[in-house]
Parts: C-alpha cells; structure tokens; sequence
C-alpha cells in the first residue's frame, strides 16, 4: 500500500468497530438499499449527510456537489434523480444548502476559472435576481447566508419542474422535496419551510 496508508488503517478499523458492534451490519448492506430519502447536498466535507440526521449507511441515498445546484443540464444530477425516483421509490428529496458555503461566495465574487465559473451561473443569476434585497443587508456575511438560503429555495422550484418529479407526481406518488441549510456553527439543520408535494399551479 504505497499510498494514503493511514486512510486504509483507518477502514480496517472502522470495519472492525462495525462488525463488533453489530454482526449482521455488513450482510444488511449488501442486501437491497431501500432508502426513503435523496439528499442532494454540498461536497463541502463538514456537510456529511448520514452523520448530521443521525442515519446509517444505506438509509440515505446522496448527490453532492459545488454549492448544491441542481441544473436541468446535468445528466449526472438528473441520473440520480431518475433512479432515486423510479428506481428506489424514495418519498423525499432534500435539497441541503449549509452557511459559509464556498460555492455560493465564489458567485458573489469575481468571476472564476471554468469550469467552475459555467457551473456557478445559475447562482450569479440568482445573487442578480435578489440583488435589492441583498444589497440592503449591510453586513457581507449576512448577504452570503441569505444567498445561501436563496439558493436551496431555488434548487427545490428546479427539481419541481424536472420531467421526473413531475411524471411521478401524475402518477399519484407521494414525493416531497425539502429545502434545508446546515449551520456550521451549531451543527443544526433548519427548514426553510419551502417543501413541495405537487406542481406548482
């Protein structure tokens, strides 16, 4: 093991701790995942989805990304979203934006390198939109918090118009979509009370 020695120890560890523990945990793994929640989520490493809401592994099916976007051009987003849908039957999608999020200060900044800058675009177009309510916060953090939570409200009303909430919804299924954001400073999550079980009228 030449590299990264340290990181492997570290599974064998856990693996040990796990199976000491509780027996049957890897055989449960290895069965069909049958998780009830998608969390589409930052790639942020202080935002790791199954650790905050207290889940094990195989009760939460994750996508992560820079800043938590969801776009209507991302086949990789999409195709977690059909099969979190079609496929595990999942009842609810969060959306989980976090304060402090490097994503969503770099669209509030000067432009960046691409591939980074392409992907960041809908944010700008965002920071755009609100741009008289968020140049009347003074203080700069509490303009970067409020862009953050902007942000998740806009991924939910995305994820409400993708052909396969839609479709799943005509078809009389039960899926809500959440919009949350994960603060940093305390560990907390807070709804931003922006869930969503049918189309927008």
């Amino acid at each position: 093991m030449q590299f990264l020695p340290e990181l492997f120890a570290n599974n064998r560890e856990w693996a040990a701790q796990q199976a000491g523990r509780d027996p049957d945990f890897f055989d449960r793994l290895c069965a069909i995942q049958r998780p009830d929640h998608l969390w589409i989520g930052c790639s942020d490493s202080r935002v790791p989805a199954n650790t905050i809401v207290g889940l094990a592994p195989g009760e939460v099916f994750v996508h992560r990304n820079v800043a938590n976007i969801v776009r209507p051009d991302d086949p990789n987003c999409l195709s977690v979203v059909q099969y979190a849908v079609d496929v595990l039957r999942i009842s609810h999608i969060i959306v989980c934006g976090h304060y402090r999020c490097g994503g969503i200060q770099a669209a509030m900044g000067p432009a960046s390198a691409e591939p980074l800058e392409g992907w960041l675009a809908p944010v700008r177009s965002l920071c755009r939109e609100h741009q008289d309510e968020l140049a009347a916060l003074a203080d700069g953090e509490r303009r970067w918090d409020r862009l953050c939570e902007l942000s998740v409200r806009s991924q939910v009303r995305v994820l409400s118009r993708l052909p396969t909430i839609v479709n799943a919804w005509a078809a009389g299924r039960r899926l809500v979509i959440h919009g949350w954001i994960y603060d940093l400073h305390d560990g907390l999550l807070r709804d931003l009370e922006v869930s969503v079980d049918r189309p927008a009228p």
